[in-house]
């Protein structure tokens, strides 16, 4: 792949680029957020063949495809009952015959130079070169030195965050640690604190989750109170375990600041009304929406960075969800409300400096009508970047030119990587340097900037700022 790729066109901006390029491009990875499993990690077994690895789990590729026709149990998407219907190979040669879909998307950018920089592979994807790719690919994966810990050490990645469940056992964790892959390793694997199953009453597993929650932690979740303080609990064990922050997936931006009585009844009605008829909607959202506050004064106690992730309408696809089950492409952006929806979380712990919010969106439209001007205000609040739909090319680029007149850089996370996709994090992170560089680039082409100053942004950007923002180094 050209060296040049993704920086600017104009010549005397992309040499400067390129300089900039050349201070960053080894720097450690450091991804704070993301959905590797982590008993792929402590069982470090051989990774799955290539269809498996990169495209069955994909959703980025899969939900291509499926727009062409294609439906994902030709491309080796297992079903609800976990059945495959093709072999590996049929599933590979399926998305090969259809990698031109692919032009012009980041997805094509991320295979070709995982490909590429990882697997040695160069042969171009297509029909005819199907079963060599396959082969060359197989080959490769049967080595020891493509096992999931030892290209960790050659990504460079010092710390990798999964996302577990509030009700996770830890176990793989565990011995991640005891294998010398926590604490204060040279790289760390560490949990995410991820509530959603025990915090949104219209999951369908509301009921169980929460009941299961009161089982391992001791506490009678019957209540609002014991709730509360087994959700607390959790958080601890999660600490104790290396994790340095939540994240929450919600519909809406929304939070609420209930009174403890008027929470305790809203709680006691939805037990209710689940048990009996599931939850109603309304009720469902102003318990979310109290959750959030309720987490957000939980960091401020126990000093987990609090990550939002809203804006998602999860299973649009209903044929899609039916026949396949969640994360399987059929989720799709909304518009969402930050500056109404966050008043009353920021009214309580906005200004209060032991909170670190951060917060993400699908709306690009509210990056500087709304994220930004909050991010430029309010101590706890930071931005991440540009996720999932955005994350893109030219989703960073229009990121960096709407936020930082207003919120600056240092009000960023830098980049979060947010993938199930192992052998994607060092591309992502490359594509992300590659542009902050070609944005600085140009500040200082334009004489905004000392080039200098763009280099130490630039390191701040890839290393130091994800590093601090998530309190990753010491704890502060």
């Amino acid at each position: 792949m050209d060296s040049d790729r993704l920086f600017p066109a104009d010549p005397a901006t992309r040499a400067i680029a390129r300089e900039l390029y050349a201070e960053v491009r080894d720097l450690p990875l450091i991804s704070p957020h993301g959905h590797v499993d982590p008993a792929m990690l402590a069982n470090d077994e051989p990774l799955p063949d290539p269809a498996a690895l990169f495209v069955a789990p994909d959703h980025y590729l899969t939900r291509m495809l499926y727009s062409q026709g294609v439906p994902p149990r030709q491309l080796g998407v297992p079903d609800r009952d976990g059945h495959v219907s093709v072999s590996p190979r049929e599933a590979w040669r399926t998305f090969c015959e259809h990698w031109y879909l692919f032009r012009g998307t980041p997805s094509r950018l991320w295979l070709e130079q995982s490909l590429i920089d990882i697997f040695g592979v160069t042969t171009p994807l297509g029909p005819a070169t199907a079963d060599a790719v396959y082969d060359e690919l197989s080959e490769r994966l049967a080595d020891p030195a493509f096992r999931p810990r030892a290209l960790l050490r050659r990504f460079g990645i010092e710390v990798l965050a999964t996302t577990d469940t509030a009700t996770d056992s830890l176990e793989h964790h565990a011995r991640l640690a005891a294998d010398g892959w926590g604490g204060d390793a040279e790289h760390r694997i560490i949990p995410t604190f991820r509530p959603d199953a025990v915090t949104d009453p219209a999951r369908p597993d509301w009921l169980s989750s929460i009941a299961f929650l009161g089982d391992i932690t001791g506490s009678d979740t019957g209540g609002y109170a014991g709730y509360l303080d087994a959700l607390a609990r959790r958080r601890l064990d999660f600490k104790r375990a290396g994790a340095t922050a939540t994240d929450h997936g919600t519909p809406t931006a929304q939070t609420a600041d209930l009174g403890p009585d008027e929470a305790a009844r809203l709680y006691e009605r939805l037990l209710r009304d689940t048990a009996k008829d599931g939850a109603d909607p309304v009720d469902a959202e102003l318990f979310r929406a109290q959750l959030l506050t309720e987490m957000a004064r939980m960091s401020v106690d126990d000093g987990l960075v609090m990550q939002l992730h809203p804006g998602a309408l999860r299973n649009h696809d209903r044929t899609l969800y039916a026949g396949y089950g969640p994360d399987t492409g059929g989720d799709i952006p909304t518009a969402t409300d930050y500056v109404h929806g966050l008043r009353p979380l920021l009214d309580k712990f906005g200004d209060d400096p032991r909170l670190r919010l951060v917060l993400f969106t699908l709306d690009e439209t509210t990056f500087s009508r709304e994220l930004a001007p909050l991010a430029g205000v309010y101590p706890a609040v930071y931005l991440g970047a540009p996720w999932w739909f955005l994350d893109s090319p030219e989703g960073m680029r229009r990121y960096r030119e709407a936020v930082t007149e207003t919120a600056g850089f240092y009000n960023t996370v830098g980049f979060t990587d947010d993938t199930r996709a192992f052998p994607s994090i060092p591309v992502r992170h490359d594509v992300a340097r590659r542009i902050d560089c070609g944005f600085l680039a140009r500040l200082v082409a334009e004489h905004r900037l000392p080039a200098s100053e763009a280099v130490a942004t630039a390191k701040d950007l890839a290393y130091r700022l994800p590093k601090r923002v998530y309190r990753l180094d010491n704890g502060n």
